[in-house]
């Protein structure tokens, strides 16, 4: 399937469609230092599910700088990561995790001086049910069928939730009523779409949602979300892909990350 391309005004070209997991994103690239930019670049980002928001508004403030495009493929942060291994065409990795990132430093696959943590990821229980008050007591209650999450073998906002129920001793009580989807985005749709009552998601994807209600998790509960980005070594755009990563650490970058949920890293 094609993926959706958006040109520097964010309007789509014509004939290609939205295919899912694979966001075709306008980007731009900043000038490289010491160096002019790579004029009408596509810089290809592995992105994990949970920041594919952002993404999308940080996007055309690439493309109306530069005018250049951003080419993203969503999903957890363990099958992007495999893909990269695999020989996917990737320029970056924006990972939910610092694990991934470090892996393919190790084995060659990335640059190890271009590794660093972009936002700091937060965990939240929420409820498409409006007027719901959440929190510990919902879990040790039980008074649901379903609790969604993210796999935790493939995805950082999976491993999180299982920290959480182990924390409040809560693990084996609900165990047989988790509803596992491959990545967070995959859980979020669970409970947006009624199929789980509840469930684990990230805070960027619920910031700013008058609907439902949510339990913002305490950070002490579970180990810290460094959500980290890396240069791949096979990058086919190398300099407009370091500006990509350089753009990331910026003030207007930093703004909207707040406005989804993250947190400074």
């Amino acid at each position: 399937m094609r993926a959706r391309r958006f040109g520097p005004g964010g309007s789509p070209a014509r004939g290609v469609v939205m295919a899912p997991f694979l966001v075709a994103l306008a980007a731009a690239c900043a000038l490289v230092a010491g160096g002019a930019p790579a004029a009408g670049a596509t810089v290809r980002v592995a992105v994990a599910a949970n920041f594919q928001p952002a993404l999308a508004e940080l996007a055309p403030l690439f493309a109306a700088a530069t005018g250049h495009e951003v080419v993203a493929s969503a999903g957890s942060s363990g099958k992007l990561a495999a893909q990269v291994e695999q020989g996917a065409p990737f320029d970056v990795l924006l990972s939910a995790d610092a694990e991934r990132p470090r892996q393919l430093v190790e084995r060659g696959l990335a640059v190890r001086a271009s590794r660093f943590t972009y936002a700091r990821g937060r965990l939240v229980l929420w409820s498409a049910r409006p007027g719901l008050r959440l929190g510990p007591e919902t879990l040790r209650e039980g008074d649901f069928r379903h609790l969604a999450v993210a796999n935790h073998e493939t995805a950082p906002y999976g491993a999180a939730p299982i920290e959480v129920l182990h924390r409040l001793d809560v693990y084996r009580r609900v165990s047989r009523r988790l509803v596992r989807g491959e990545s967070v985005g995959q859980a979020f749709a669970f409970v947006d779409s009624g199929a789980a009552e509840l469930g684990f998601v990230a805070l960027s994807q619920v910031a700013g949602r008058r609907d439902g209600s949510s339990w913002i998790v305490p950070a002490r509960m579970h180990s810290p979300i460094e959500q980290q980005a890396v240069l791949l070594t096979a990058a086919g755009e190398p300099e407009a892909a370091r500006a990509l990563l350089r753009w990331l650490t910026g003030a207007e970058a930093r703004a909207v990350m707040t406005r989804h949920g993250y947190e400074p890293p």
